[in-house]
């Protein structure tokens, strides 16, 4: 039993809780995977998979979620990162559609059909920067402040519903686990 717990633990399987002192180890899909390519090719050390399949998996998994919590509001997952970057700078600190790229990780053509629809929805305002009248100022109306206000609660109770299997301290663990991951890959602010 030793032997499948440690080969379990290695591809990142967790064992099930019981009274006796042996234990069934649970399994995941990604561990069904890792199992077939062991079997199919034993001189690839596959161990990547255990948490780039699980990232994938995971995302399958929560952007239906997040989707709904969105939808419910009228929005969808981009539209609500441009509207939270936004609020979350301040209502005293309009952004140019620039930095709105750089914060809100989308294209530049991305962010010119949001803000388009945005606009078009009542929820922003464009205007030229008064300093610099080349540059144009996004900034939330009362309308788009009142609407991440009202989605932010249940967007935060989405996320904490779906991390609810991980204690705070796994929660915080991970977050830190994936930061390095992160910097690691580039990804500084």
């Amino acid at each position: 039993m030793t032997e499948n717990r440690n080969t379990n633990a290695a591809s990142g399987g967790a064992t099930a809780p019981s009274g006796g002192a042996t234990a069934a180890p649970v399994r995941d899909h990604v561990d069904h995977v890792l199992d077939q390519w062991h079997a199919q090719r034993p001189d690839l050390d596959v161990s990547p998979m255990a948490v780039i399949g699980r990232l994938k998996r995971l995302m399958l998994l929560i952007d239906p979620e997040m989707k709904r919590t969105f939808a419910a509001h009228g929005l969808d997952r981009a539209s609500f990162d441009v509207l939270a970057t936004l609020r979350r700078n301040g209502p005293d600190r309009p952004l140019t559609p620039a930095e709105l790229m750089a914060s809100a990780m989308v294209t530049s053509g991305a962010v010119t059909q949001r803000l388009d629809r945005l606009q078009g929805r009542g929820l922003i305002t464009r205007r030229p920067s008064p300093t610099d009248g080349r540059v144009v100022q996004v900034a939330l109306t009362e309308k788009g402040l009142a609407l991440v206000e009202a989605t932010l609660p249940d967007h935060l109770a989405t996320e904490s519903r779906l991390l609810s299997a991980l204690s705070p301290a796994e929660q915080e663990q991970l977050a830190l686990l994936m930061r390095t991951l992160l910097l690691g890959l580039g990804d500084e602010f």
